[in-house]
């Protein structure tokens, strides 16, 4: 037999004739107490039960969040309803519970890291990583070429309390300001400054410039180092960079090369000009006093010789027969007045001999 139309109260919100009960309060209820019932062996607990386990339950989380722990690296800011109260050193201690007192952790003493372009695996920290390595390492040199730029930046939480509550995300704020100071600092150099000779200037310089920054922001964070990784050009002319840089070391050690070779030979023959010269001032003294040594002892022998010219004659004689005797080997002596010695010399005995 169809059901029966009663009018629009009993109609559905799609007009269909399904008949809408109300719902019955009392049987949902009676429905819910059978069911709590089975799960006591006992009866279903009265409200007194219902309340004190309540109240037991309030008392263990009070106890369970009314202590906490600071680690050695860190320390904990204290919030009572949302307001800044204290910083706690490390240790255990004592708060609020139920949410009255918040305490965070914010380790003061960690070194902490961002890296710009690459990422390592493990990383815990959300700003640690990029979220987008492409763009943040396509940079702009200041003669116009492009270079992708890797870099990191390490550093501390100084001031907890800036860090928590003077801005409002610190990491990613500090990976914006170390992303706009990196471009400002490689805008100004060419691109072999920035790939080659100028790496240190430029992470001196970037540490300077973020440092600043962070403490104008009233960041709360203290720079430690900003260190360059890999620098390379973009890929479709990175082969012909690499040329270009293999040509440039080339001539550079072929530059070495020549000045090392330049600082062995150039010393040397300067030490060879040397001994030479004073070889040759050497001779040349030698020569110089043997010279006036001679003229000085001519000079005494003929003032010798003007005294008594008879007395130095003898001498000079005597002296040059004791040099000149002691060669000959045989030695004949005749009178003066002797007019010829052919009849005393045995010639052949003498045929054989040299005089």
């Amino acid at each position: 037999m169809p059901p029966q139309d009663n009018g629009p109260e009993d109609r559905g919100p799609w007009k269909n004739q399904q008949k809408r009960a109300p719902p019955e309060v009392d049987e949902i209820l009676r429905q819910g107490r059978e069911r709590l019932g089975g799960m006591f062996p006992g009866g279903p607990p009265s409200m007194r039960h219902l309340i004190a386990a309540g109240a037991l339950a309030v008392v263990a989380f009070g106890a369970w969040s009314s202590y906490y722990t600071v680690p050695s690296d860190s320390v904990a800011v204290i919030q009572r309803f949302g307001k800044f109260t204290a910083k706690v050193p490390p240790g255990l201690h004592f708060k609020l519970p139920l949410g009255i007192d918040l305490a965070t952790i914010v380790p003061v003493k960690r070194q902490l890291k961002q890296e710009f372009g690459f990422t390592t695996p493990g990383a815990s920290d959300l700003y640690q990583s990029p979220t987008d390595g492409r763009r943040e390492t396509e940079m702009v040199t200041g003669d116009l070429n492009a270079a992708l730029v890797e870099w990191v930046v390490q550093f501390r939480i100084s001031d907890p309390v800036k860090f928590l509550f003077e801005v409002r995300e610190p990491g990613a704020t500090l990976r914006y300001v170390s992303e706009s100071v990196m471009r400002e600092v490689v805008g100004d150099r060419t691109v072999d400054e920035v790939i080659t000779i100028g790496r240190q200037e430029i992470e001196s310089e970037a540490l300077l410039k973020m440092q600043a920054l962070s403490t104008k922001y009233a960041m709360g964070i203290s720079i430690d180092q900003v260190q360059l990784k890999n620098i390379n050009p973009p890929e479709p002319v990175q082969a012909s960079f690499n040329e270009v840089n293999q040509a440039q070391q080339e001539k550079e050690r072929l530059i070495n090369e020549a000045r090392r070779e330049y600082n062995k030979i150039i010393p040397l023959a300067e030490g060879e000009k040397d001994q030479r010269i004073r070889e040759a001032d050497g001779y040349r003294l030698k020569r110089v006093n043997e010279a006036e040594g001679d003229a000085a002892r001519f000079t005494a022998l003929l003032a010798e010789y003007e005294k008594a010219p008879n007395v130095t004659r003898r001498r000079i004689y005597i002296e040059t027969m004791q040099a000149v005797l002691p060669g000959i080997r045989s030695k004949i002596i005749v009178d003066g007045a002797t007019g010829s010695i052919l009849p005393l010399l045995n010639l052949d005995q003498q045929q054989g001999d040299k005089p």
